[in-house]
């Protein structure tokens, strides 16, 4: 059996893309899988029973390299490429296997709107990166696993029975983020009742949606539950509506209708819904001719513009009508 490192620092998103590597090493490898990350994404791995093992990242540790090595990890699996990554395989010596970030290609589509992007997924770059290891893509799409004791019941609000979708509003950066004022729009059009769904962060502005007056009753989750707890209630939803953000991709794996809301950051970077086949295509939005777009590959806390248009012309009744599709209404 081959003992194989992968290693993703962050966050959520990103380490749910991971999934898909993880099985197939195990699956096709019979490999022991052990992931290093960072403390405040740890329990994402844990959960996963893929993974043997998962270390934690606290910054470059010569405590953490000595008990990586004694492990005696036959592969490394570079998914962060950076120059933490880089540093901490060099230490291992281990053969190690990476992927293209595509950092020009992204530099050159925000800087200059030159887009020399392959249309691909993360997730497909990821498997070219390893193709050395004999490992391919099995098409089962992402995992996230929910353990036992974070199973919500969504009865609690919605009372017996009854169809839901989950609306989330959180994300890294603001710029990814649906600004309250859209979610209200948003809301006005809804067909069925809504769950938000977010961290601490967002308590107060989930608070302020759920006492308005809407046509579907909204009720506020955010800061109340874990990220597993959120993702159960994703589980049981007829549909998802959510930004580019971390959610979106747990949605993906849980094989659940999608409607992905685009701001600064855009599908062509390869990290939209990567759903597995036969599971529910996701539909993307996106406010179409906006020459500032995309002005990060990342995200910032402001639009530079001042007017934050990829977010603010967005067609809350569009929106609506997606995610009722989405989920059969």
């Amino acid at each position: 059996m081959p003992k194989i490192l992968v290693i993703r620092f962050s966050s959520i998103g990103d380490i749910v893309l991971t999934t898909p590597v993880i099985r197939c090493l195990h699956r096709q490898l019979d490999a022991e899988v052990h992931v290093v990350t960072k403390k405040a994404f740890a329990t994402v791995p844990a959960a996963n029973p893929y993974v043997a093992k998962v270390h934690v990242w606290d910054g470059p540790s010569a405590t953490l390299t000595a008990s990586l090595r004694r492990e005696g990890f036959d592969a490394v699996v570079d998914l962060h490429k950076n120059l933490r990554s880089l540093r901490l395989r060099w230490a291992l010596g281990a053969k190690t296997f990476s992927f293209d970030k595509l950092n020009a290609a992204k530099w050159l589509l925000t800087a200059f709107h030159i887009d020399r992007l392959p249309r691909k997924h993360l997730v497909d770059r990821y498997f070219e990166g390893i193709s050395g290891l004999g490992v391919t893509y099995d098409g089962q799409g992402l995992d996230h696993f929910i353990p036992p004791d974070a199973r919500v019941d969504p009865t609690q609000w919605l009372g017996e029975g009854g169809r839901f979708m989950v609306a989330v509003l959180g994300a890294a950066h603001a710029t990814k983020r649906i600004p309250r004022e859209k979610w209200r729009e948003i809301l006005e059009a809804a067909t069925l009742p809504v769950i938000l769904v977010g961290g601490p962060a967002e308590r107060e502005e989930g608070d302020s949606l759920a006492s308005l007056r809407f046509p579907v009753p909204v009720f506020n989750t955010a800061g109340s539950l874990s990220l597993h707890q959120s993702a159960s209630l994703v589980e049981q939803c007829a549909a998802v509506i959510t930004p580019d953000t971390g959610m979106m991709h747990i949605a993906a794996a849980l094989r659940k209708p999608i409607v992905s809301v685009w701001g600064n950051t855009v599908p062509a970077f390869g990290m939209y819904p990567f759903v597995a086949q036969g599971a529910p295509a996701a539909m993307a939005m996106e406010v179409a001719g906006l020459h500032c777009r995309p002005c990060s590959k990342l995200g910032s806390e402001r639009c530079p513009k001042g007017h934050f248009r990829c977010m603010m012309d967005q067609e809350a009744a569009a929106i609506a009508r997606a995610a009722d599709l989405a989920a059969g209404s």
